[in-house]
């Protein structure tokens, strides 16, 4: 696989995942069949993870995006308490993403999207129940869907970004 037309590919489908084969291998001046190949190779070489859309989260009726920011106890990273923590990520299907990490005197994060602030409060007070024994503090930043952003969300930006 030539990394540049690769690189080019990978640019294009974060610009636009609907386009076809065809319509790729036209704007990069190559046969479809060298796109559906390079494709391919990206997805088996895991750069294409999946593909998905960027909704309008407040036409689903999520009126904030939260980052939780959480203590934990080192122990959180092995063994059983991992799995507990897994499986309360699982329980929701609002958090889009749950990660160990450092900063700000915190090791974790979460990032959800929620109905409204009651929905959000509860699945907080969940954690603190569920994971009691190993979280130490909770740190949220609220963001009201729709108002005041200065950048969209969207994975386009990073087709921009050199690779």
């Amino acid at each position: 696989m030539r990394k540049e037309l690769a690189q080019q590919l990978l640019r294009e489908l974060l610009e636009n995942s609907k386009r076809s084969d065809r319509e790729l291998a036209k704007v990069l001046k190559v046969s479809q069949p060298t796109i559906t190949r390079t494709r391919r190779k990206l997805e088996e070489n895991g750069l294409i993870q999946e593909y998905t859309i960027v909704p309008d989260f407040r036409k689903m009726g999520f009126e904030i995006l939260v980052i939780t920011f959480v203590k934990m106890h080192p122990d959180i990273l092995v063994g059983e308490t991992r799995e507990r923590a897994e499986k309360f990520a699982e329980k929701f299907p609002n958090v889009i993403f749950v990660s160990s990490g450092k900063g700000l005197g915190m090791t974790g994060v979460i990032i959800s999207l929620h109905k409204n602030y009651t929905e959000y409060y509860k699945q907080v007070n969940q954690l603190r129940v569920d994971l009691k024994d190993v979280t130490e503090d909770i740190q949220s930043f609220i963001i009201p869907i729709g108002e005041e952003e200065y950048k969209r969300f969207s994975l386009t930006h990073l087709k921009d970004v050199p690779l």
